[in-house]
């Protein structure tokens, strides 16, 4: 069952609001409000299945919001978020405007390969009067080449100056035979000096029993999706490190880098299923 039109939010031309959208059902998570009763029930669904899964996109979504702030502090002024989804609910250009305010500016180019992103993107991103400093790319982040190439992102990035690359939660969705190793470092060695990486990856997380097999058969379920799952413990993702400079912190779970609240328990339990790391590329040795 649809939800009535006065409730619902306006659907962008030519999107199908019949069937859920894996972006709009990471907005529900998150409490955003570009959703549809066919995606807050899928949710739910997964949710039943899984009850970590909506705690531990907020962790997700916090973590990029610290890490985006911590990027404003440092003085970049540029992001590339790759697999974004909705640019709703805190997303990075809300938080820039929130911490910048009016009088000064950043940019942001959000890619994702569903075209219902890029729709509800374009149109939100023209309601909030945003298109001047932030756009949207539709292209899959196997395809580093064209993101880098896209009129909007050189209409936006400087590739020669610090970037902010935000890689949240995304990379779970690259298998093995896509070389996670070698997608990683095309975005590294595209970056200038001084430039971060800001990466978050679902994980087991050193959890056993029941906990583990949980993570796992939520992962499973994706296999015969578009959209399949891997899960990745800490030293696999601590080789996209590489040679940058890790910053404290260091490699963490979501809620454990810089963290600016209390979990409650019940957030607290779903903390082991993800880690992340920010890293800085360090000046070139002379």
């Amino acid at each position: 069952m649809i939800e009535s039109t006065d409730s619902a939010p306006e659907a962008p031309a030519g999107v199908d609001t019949e069937k859920p959208s894996s972006a709009r059902v990471y907005d529900w998570y998150l409490g955003g409000t570009q959703n549809w009763a066919v995606d807050r029930e899928f949710g739910k669904r997964l949710e039943q299945q899984w009850p970590h899964v909506k705690p531990g996109a907020r962790h997700n979504r916090e973590f990029m919001n610290r890490a985006v702030r911590a990027a404003l502090d440092a003085g970049i002024r540029q992001f590339l978020d790759l697999g974004s989804g909705v640019p709703t609910a805190g997303n990075v250009h809300e938080v820039i405007r929130e911490e910048l305010g009016e009088d000064e500016r950043a940019t942001v180019v959000y890619v994702d390969y569903e075209a219902v992103a890029t729709a509800h993107a374009t149109l939100i991103l023209e309601r909030q009067g945003a298109t001047g400093w932030a756009g949207h790319v539709q292209e899959d982040l196997r395809n580093p080449k064209a993101i880098f190439n896209h009129p909007t992102t050189r209409r936006l990035i400087d590739f020669d100056q610090p970037v902010c690359l935000l890689m949240m939660a995304v990379l779970h969705f690259v298998g093995p035979d896509d070389d996670p190793d070698g997608l990683v470092k095309a975005y590294r060695d595209k970056l200038a000096p001084g430039s971060w990486l800001a990466l978050s990856q679902m994980s087991v997380g050193g959890t056993t029993g029941a906990e583990a097999d949980g993570v796992r058969n939520f992962a499973a379920q994706y296999r015969n999706t578009q959209n399949p799952v891997w899960l990745r413990e800490r030293d696999e993702i601590e080789r996209w490190i590489a040679d940058w400079t890790l910053l404290d912190p260091g490699v963490t779970h979501l809620p454990d880098w810089r963290p600016d609240r209390t979990l409650t328990a019940r957030e607290a339990k779903a903390r082991p299923f993800a880690w992340c790391f920010v890293a800085e590329k360090p000046a070139p040795k002379p």
